[in-house]
């Protein structure tokens, strides 16, 4: 559970797993030298020195023992306060008592006042002003008595040298390692970039570089991509060629039925007529995302002017909500083949379509609803596949198709690093198509 939670807040991006990699050894290592440093060196060294200094005001105290006033006493300690470097004076019999004065990050003081605290009964308050100087407070019988002690001869000079110290060399190697780290994770990020652009349909020039696993995924991905181009490039040049070799035949079809009775010759008139759809639906497929190079394209525009189209045809094609502005880089040909597919299957098995465009900084979505019999989720998965109909569930006198429609809009969606979608329309009671492409 609790790994569960801390994965939410992890860095997603790989350069930022690598930065924190890095800096939680180098914290790390810095919290547990500094706490062992100020636990077992610094504390044991001051309580070492204020150990000495305790001695030496127990034997101020002895010497000032049995004095009659405040002068005598302090004529007493007059030879010992020079030899241990210490000032001494009595506070005014008005004056209020003094408090302990440290502040926040005085660790050294702290432990210097309980110490004093605990093995001195008459100890009454212990001030750090400044960085020279040490005051404190006693009780005596003749009053209150100030005693004033250079601070080196309680705490260490710098107790934060090595702590300073530490925590600069770790930052400064901190931003080597950051610098370095960036030079090696920059390969990896040009091969996402490249990767990502042949997903959109985009060819960016990639060469590998970086450290040898480095090199071995890019090369690797250069021999993937370029199998892919052949594959289709062959696909595209077999659809292509038998489609084109039977317009042949078809053709001399035609002209010998043309020869005959119109009424004998009229089914089988029909029949070259399909033939010749099913050549150019294979003819759509093969050339499949692959027709122009992707330029900017007003989404809203486009989708208007084909909507345009079907309504000169006398299709019942209608605009729904337009939102957004702006140019995506597209392929217009092909996305506008993928439009016209999904509103051709909207007029044919339903009454009426409508199409939608919502347009914002991060994707884009065309969306195709008509009033049809819709299909069903769990057949929707088969419906994208090429040469799948589904023509019993939706309506057997439409005619037989070739069940390219959606593989192609499919393909086109993929090309430009998006998806096809699914589901029912709730307003028009039919299928719902969403073309949805990030930016």
């Amino acid at each position: 559970m609790v790994l569960q939670r801390l994965k939410q807040y992890s860095p997603r991006s790989l350069y930022g797993r690598a930065a924190l990699i890095l800096i939680v050894p180098i914290v790390s290592l810095q919290l547990v030298v500094s706490v062992v440093f100020i636990k077992r060196d610094l504390e044991d060294v001051t309580s070492q020195m204020t150990a000495t200094v305790l001695r030496e005001v127990n034997l101020l105290q002895q010497q000032g023992a049995g004095a009659q006033n405040q002068q005598e006493y302090l004529a007493r300690l007059a030879p010992y306060l020079r030899p241990l470097q210490m000032g001494a004076q009595f506070l005014e019999a008005d004056a209020v008592d003094p408090q302990d004065h440290l502040a926040w990050y005085e660790f050294s003081g702290r432990v210097v006042r309980d110490k004093l605290r605990q093995d001195l009964p008459n100890f009454l308050a212990a001030q750090f002003p400044d960085n020279r100087a040490v005051h404190l407070f006693l009780t005596t019988d003749l009053g209150r008595l100030e005693l004033q002690i250079d601070r080196r001869r309680l705490t260490a000079a710098a107790p934060h040298q090595l702590i300073v110290t530490m925590v600069f060399f770790g930052l400064f190697m901190a931003l080597i390692a950051f610098i370095y780290l960036r030079n090696q994770l920059r390969p990896i990020k040009r091969l996402a970039e490249a990767a990502e652009a042949f997903g959109r349909g985009r060819m960016m020039p990639y060469s590998p570089r970086g450290a040898t696993e480095v090199r071995a995924a890019g090369s690797a991905f250069v021999d993937m991509r370029s199998r892919i181009e052949r594959q289709i490039e062959q696909r595209t040049l077999m659809l292509s060629g038998v489609s084109h070799d039977l317009r042949t035949p078809l053709t001399r079809l035609k002209l010998g039925l043309a020869m005959l009775d119109e009424d004998d010759a009229e089914p089988m008139l029909r029949d070259v007529d399909e033939m010749q759809a099913l050549l150019d639906a294979f003819l759509d497929f093969s050339r499949g995302a692959s027709t122009g190079e992707p330029e900017p394209v007003n989404p809203v525009a486009l989708v208007e002017a084909i909507v345009e189209d079907w309504r000169r045809q006398g299709k019942d094609v209608m605009l729904g909500e337009l939102s957004g502005s702006g140019q995506v880089m597209l392929r217009r040909q092909s996305m506008r083949r993928a439009v016209e597919n999904l509103i051709s299957n909207a007029v044919r098995y339903g009454t009426r379509a409508r199409v939608a465009v919502t347009l914002t900084d991060k994707s884009l979505r065309i969306r195709v609803e008509d009033d049809g019999p819709g299909i069903g989720p769990e057949q929707r998965g088969e419906a994208v596949r090429p040469f799948t109909r589904l023509d019993r569930s939706r309506n057997q006198n439409l005619g037989s198709g070739v069940g390219l429609g959606l593989a192609i809009v499919v393909d086109v969606a993929r090309a430009h690093g998006g998806t096809l979608r699914l589901s029912e329309s709730p307003e028009l009671g039919g299928l719902r198509a969403d073309i949805v492409i990030a930016r």
